[in-house]
């Protein structure tokens, strides 16, 4: 695991935002951990998870020409990121965002921000439960004649959906383009391992992980 992944799991848990006990999905599943990007609400915690996101992205090697931050959790994250690649990475990334409804007055559209004719484009996200919002955005992309490129979430559960696929693997196949995560469940239990105040959530986890995973 890499320092920035450590980084991001130790503030994960600092800010709450990862917790573990049990917790009632939507699915029904009990999980021994729990994660809630929206408790990421400081300018400390934006910077941080700027620079996750950034870091994942110049690792993942996907070529792309504007971030684009699905509503409502996407937009401050990809703000966060693209100002992290200016000033870290010397990369000028332009980004956009969608709004829930379309303006009816003004510029009008749902779409807010960098022009995406022409662009590949690519998605920053919190999580991947079923895919729905990226599946949401995709025709507003595809009518502004933009292409989207790939996708980058804070969290990779490796947990099955409905099927034997995971939400990951259902959008990596069923519309061809790579999703990154900044982290995965694997990370977590490896951490927890190493953390001797933590070790003890490392075996009910191991567990969920052998009962819902995906490989």
């Amino acid at each position: 695991m890499l320092d920035y992944q450590q980084e991001f799991i130790d503030f994960a848990i600092k800010q709450q935002v990862l917790r573990f006990g049990e917790f009632t999905l939507k699915s029904g599943r009990v999980s021994p951990y729990f994660f809630n990007a929206g408790l990421f609400n400081t300018g400390e915690a934006l910077t941080k998870l700027g620079h996750c996101y950034a870091e994942a992205i110049q690792r993942s090697g996907i070529e792309f020409d504007v971030l684009f931050g699905p509503a409502y959790k996407g937009i401050p994250l990809a703000a966060a990121t693209a100002s992290t690649l200016a000033a870290n990475y010397n990369k000028i990334t332009p980004f956009a965002f969608n709004r829930k409804e379309a303006k009816t007055h003004g510029e009008g559209g749902q779409l807010v921000g960098a022009d995406l004719t022409g662009q590949r484009v690519l998605l920053i996200d919190d999580v991947i439960t079923a895919g729905t919002a990226i599946r949401e955005v995709l025709p507003q992309i595809e009518g502004a004649k933009g292409k989207i490129s790939g996708v980058v979430i804070a969290l990779d559960r490796q947990e099955r959906g409905q099927g034997e696929r995971s939400a990951i693997q259902e959008v990596e196949q069923d519309l061809g383009i790579p999703v990154v995560s900044i982290i995965t469940l694997d990370n977590i239990i490896e951490h927890l391992n190493t953390k001797s105040d933590l070790q003890s959530y490392a075996p009910a986890i191991e567990n969920y992980r052998q009962t819902y995973g995906v490989c």
